[in-house]
């Protein structure tokens, strides 16, 4: 799960990243928008939707759902036994989700904050970070939990990567956020001072988290570092500070059976 507290806003300033920002904005952004149909498409076909008569209703669309998760989610407990079929799972479980929420916040984050940075990468080279970071994000969170025999789905290490790139590529991209704790009056922030906080909550969490399905935090915070860290050696300095104009705006993942990242 990524989060449910902000929605962002994002546009530009008069001059060069100005420029950059307005035209990632207006771009078609193939690849982003080829992977929140994919993913979209997979979930409404799949058990975890309910709307596919094939797998059954009550007790026997929840043992579908199950075995769909185990199938094609990672189970950590499995992942280091050597088998080829559970080394693929990083990556099939990045396009699986557990529930409607969890996936429609997953795809809002994407189509908020990936079509910026896929603008700024290029298709290609964002497919491959897209696909590494979630599987590394994953894989991560299985290493620390090898002993787990739960399954775990979703895309939001891969987009967590998306979050760290954007964070070093556009830092003064403005986002304006809904905080519960000020009764949702809409704030504007720099990325630079409301992704460090998002990031700080899911470390909070992370230590916080209780064995069994749930939201794997642990995933988020290493897909963000990965993102990061690429965007870093890969580009070197980030680009002028955006400032606001309008855009879409972010989501949240929600209960699944499975867990969530």
């Amino acid at each position: 799960m990524i989060g449910n507290w902000s929605v962002a806003r994002f546009g530009a300033r008069c001059g060069r990243a100005g420029r950059s920002v307005r035209a990632a904005l207006r771009s078609p952004a193939p690849v982003t928008y080829g992977l929140i149909a994919l993913c979209c498409l997979l979930f409404l076909v799949g058990p975890a939707a309910g709307v596919n008569p094939a797998y059954g209703s009550g007790e026997a669309l929840v043992a579908a759902q199950r075995a769909y998760f185990h199938r094609w989610g990672v189970v950590p407990v499995e992942l280091f036994q050597g088998s080829p079929r559970a080394a693929l799972t990083p990556a099939t479980a990045l396009f699986v989700h557990g529930s409607w929420v969890h996936l429609l916040g997953n795809m809002l984050f994407l189509y908020v904050f990936g079509v910026m940075t896929e603008e700024r990468m290029g298709r290609v080279q964002f497919t491959l970070f897209y696909l590494g970071c979630g599987y590394l994000a994953l894989l991560g969170y299985a290493a620390a939990n090898d002993d787990s025999a739960q399954s775990l789905v979703g895309a939001s290490g891969a987009i967590s990567a998306v979050l760290g790139a954007l964070l070093f590529l556009f830092p003064g991209a403005r986002v304006t956020s809904l905080l519960p704790f000020l009764l949702f009056l809409p704030l504007r922030f720099p990325a630079w001072v409301v992704l460090p906080f998002w990031v700080a909550v899911q470390w909070v969490a992370a230590g916080r988290a209780a064995p069994g399905p749930g939201v794997a935090y642990l995933a988020h915070l290493v897909g963000f570092g990965l993102g990061f860290g690429y965007a870093w050696a890969r580009f070197g300095r980030p680009a002028a500070a955006p400032s606001p104009g309008p855009t879409p705006g972010p989501p949240a993942e929600g209960p699944g059976g499975p867990g969530r990242e």
